[in-house]
């Protein structure tokens, strides 16, 4: 039976999209989506998750799309515009649960640069007695690495362990590795599913 929640923080608990801060950059939609597709893909962003100092990152891209270097720049000076609300159902789950005795972490991919503004601006995040950020550790998810310190840090076997995160991907690598996952869609279906796996709060 679960005795340890294991959270992902962006788009479970709190909303993320660079969208929010390029919508009104670019003259249309379309735009923007080469622009986020092409020049600022998911896997540039995913290099400072890993821990590339955004200065070094946003030079270098610069340096491949000159043409782009003021709206690359803003990846870093309009980043607290990309960071949404909280997903009030779902924060709204976490005294509940911790009441009812489960252990609660965090295991997200975030650049350790911006990671303070998360810290300031939700003070809920204080209720994980761990968070896992993969800027500060060098590590990311899918790769099983970080899932495993993740574990060490809970201190409990793999299958007491239920990880709620909302990439497909890493809740396939969190299952091979022995724990319940839950890929995030809504709060609703969240709900469902953890109390599907034995979960009560």
């Amino acid at each position: 039976m679960p005795d340890a929640l294991l959270f992902d923080l962006g788009n479970v608990l709190v909303r993320w999209d660079p969208r929010n801060h390029y919508r009104d950059r670019f003259a249309s939609a379309d735009a923007m989506e080469a622009f986020l597709d092409d020049v600022c893909p998911p896997s540039w962003n995913h290099e400072m998750d890993l821990g590339k100092p955004f200065a070094v990152a946003v030079a270098e891209r610069q340096a491949l799309f000159p043409q782009h270097a003021e709206l690359i720049a803003e990846w870093r000076t309009g980043w607290e515009r990309m960071l949404g609300g909280e997903i009030a159902e779902m924060v709204a789950m976490l005294p509940p649960l911790e009441e009812a005795g489960y252990a609660l972490h965090a295991l997200t991919n975030w650049s350790a640069e911006t990671f303070p503004v998360a810290r300031r601006r939700y003070p809920w995040l204080a209720r994980f007695e761990r968070i896992v950020v993969s800027g500060e550790v060098g590590l990311a998810k899918p790769d099983p690495a970080i899932f495993c310190l993740a574990l060490e840090h809970i201190g409990r076997p793999a299958e007491h362990v239920v990880f709620i995160d909302d990439s497909a991907a890493n809740t396939d690598a969190a299952r091979q590795l022995g724990m319940a996952a839950i890929t995030f869609t809504t709060p609703g279906a969240c709900v469902d599913a953890l109390r599907a796996l034995g979960v009560r709060w």
